[in-house]
């Protein structure tokens, strides 16, 4: 696991440390220190830790203009042992909500497990969006099922067409606009 490193093709358009309006600005980062983990295996120091124990994530992209934010997660999404969402949303989300950013794609091919406890911090989301939405992107199957399960898709758009984008391939804005493109649809269905 020490080395998959959080996306970096897109560093060129934004690095959320140098950010001054990021959750993230002024973090250092070390090639050779590795301090966090998953399931007792290292993680690369390039992930950011944002309070929860078992997911990291890497704001890839921010535009303020357009008012959506990229994140790539890695490691255990557990809200039942861990309570992840309240830290992703009270550590990340709302500071990204007060910048205006109300539109969310999170990227999830390397998030190997969620467990759901409570939808309070999920409809707390949802409900400052506004015009928004939160976009789901390769998630893997069993992961998408237990959030299926869990009903939480009534707040998350998950599965479908997001889950095979092939978004390495585009730059930020074109992913944003693929991704918006299917809300879209979505929404208006």
């Amino acid at each position: 696991m020490h080395d998959l490193e959080p996306y970096y093709n897109w560093r060129h358009y934004y690095i959320a440390s140098e950010d001054e309006q990021s959750p993230f600005y002024g973090r250092e980062y070390s090639e050779f220190e590795y301090s966090y983990s998953v399931y007792n295996y290292f993680i690369h120091p390039q992930w950011d830790n944002f309070g929860s124990a078992t997911l990291y994530l890497k704001m890839l992209f921010v535009s303020y203009e357009e008012h959506f934010c990229i994140i790539e997660l890695i490691g255990e999404w557990n809200d039942c042992l861990y309570n992840d969402i309240m830290y992703l949303y009270r550590n990340v989300i709302e500071f990204l909500l007060g910048k205006e950013i109300n539109k969310f794609i999170l990227i999830g091919e390397n998030v190997l497990n969620f467990h759901y406890d409570d939808d309070s911090y999920y409809q707390e989301w949802f409900d400052e969006l506004g015009d928004g939405w939160i976009a789901c992107v390769n998630f893997r199957k069993h992961v998408l099922y237990e959030m299926e399960q869990s009903s939480i898709d009534y707040y998350l758009a998950i599965g479908g067409k997001l889950n095979n984008l092939p978004w390495r391939t585009a730059d930020p804005v074109k992913l944003y606009r693929i991704v918006e493109s299917l809300m879209m649809k979505r929404l208006s269905a």
